[in-house]
């Protein structure tokens, strides 16, 4: 299904903001330095005053994260990043970069089940979960040790199902965060049918085919990436083959498709998030990064959430935005920057 035309509006700002200079030279982390431009950030190291480690959920399941934090004297607040399905920080280490410029101490963390996380199914490429309450239960646990360990105000931010998984955390009360920043959040998939139908759909295919089977197909060579990808995720070609280069200094990153059990929960998830009054009685301000161009998740669904959340923003593109938009073209990239800053520095001003 093509995606809507038009938002129906804009409530965050759309300055741009002035790219880093900031070098980093030192503490690469299991990658080559490949900077060409020496006042351009690398977003292929890991950076010297960042720390990769373990955190180790309630039921003792291994999880990776990163902690980046701001200096003492500049302490903005605190901001978690969780990313998408199928994604690794690694990824976004440009953003988090731009957030630690700006003062926020940030964190950035795999899923259980992706990226350097192990995996829930039953081959080292297939993403699945039994049920998203899983995650649900370790943001909750997450939140609460982070939240204690780093100064406020504390912000949320997410992409894609990372930001739906938020958004169940947010209206389920499990997180109490000041802000919310979600960028295009998996609220629902693009589709003419109801998601009703396709729950039911999904959980017949999962059932007849086994869970844990592959929901859609890759590649005819396992491991490999697929043809036209790029055209789902960004325009901006360097950034698109950041992954690449992550996925290849860190083979334990790749991941393919989500499995039919991934996609029923998901519709369920979806589900339980708009039930009927959640989302009117959750008083958090929340920012949607989105575009209508979007040829993976719903813009329809993402308005829907917009207009039921008592302080819900968004921040529109169209053509000019594939699904990453974190991670498009600079006057794309620099505009949801702006408008995400603008949007923090309104509702979660600094003590």
């Amino acid at each position: 299904m093509c995606p809507p035309k038009g938002l129906r509006g804009t409530r965050a700002t759309a300055q741009c903001l002035l790219k880093s200079n900031q070098t980093q030279e030192d503490g690469i982390s299991h990658a080559q330095k490949v900077v060409v431009n020496p006042e351009v950030f690398d977003r292929r190291a890991i950076p010297a005053t960042a720390k990769e480690s373990v955190w180790h959920a309630p039921d003792g399941h291994a999880v990776r994260r990163i902690d980046w934090p701001a200096g003492e004297k500049t302490a903005r607040g605190s901001i978690l990043f969780l990313p998408g399905r199928g994604d690794a920080y690694e990824k976004y280490l440009e953003t988090l970069h731009q957030w630690h410029e700006a003062g926020w101490s940030v964190t950035g963390a795999d899923w259980r089940g992706q990226a350097g996380s192990g995996r829930l199914g039953n081959d080292p490429v297939t993403g699945h979960v039994d049920d998203f309450s899983v995650w649900v239960d370790d943001l909750s646990a997450l939140w609460l040790e982070w939240k204690a360990s780093t100064p406020g105000p504390h912000i949320l931010a997410g992409h894609s199902m990372g930001g739906h998984i938020i958004t169940r955390a947010l209206v389920e009360k499990r997180v109490d965060p000041e802000a919310v920043v979600l960028s295009a959040p998996m609220l629902g998939f693009i589709g003419r049918l109801p998601r009703g139908l396709m729950h039911r759909a999904s959980a017949l295919i999962a059932r007849l085919k086994g869970r844990t089977a592959q929901a859609w197909k890759w590649s005819e060579k396992p491991g490999e990436i697929p043809v036209g990808r790029i055209n789902l995720l960004t325009h901006d070609k360097d950034r698109y083959e950041d992954e690449l280069f992550w996925r290849k200094e860190r083979p334990e990153l790749v991941m393919g498709p989500g499995s039919w059990g991934w996609v029923e929960r998901a519709y369920a998830s979806m589900a339980a998030i708009f039930a009927p009054g959640l989302l009117e009685s959750t008083q958090t301000p929340v920012l949607f990064v989105a575009t209508s161009n979007d040829k993976l998740v719903s813009i329809r669904a993402i308005e829907d959430a917009v207009h039921r959340l008592p302080n819900g923003e968004i921040c529109a593109f169209g053509k000019e935005a594939h699904h990453e938009i974190l991670r498009e073209v600079d006057p794309v990239r620099d505009r949801a920057m702006a408008a995400i800053a603008e949007f923090l520095d309104r509702v979660a001003a600094k003590p």
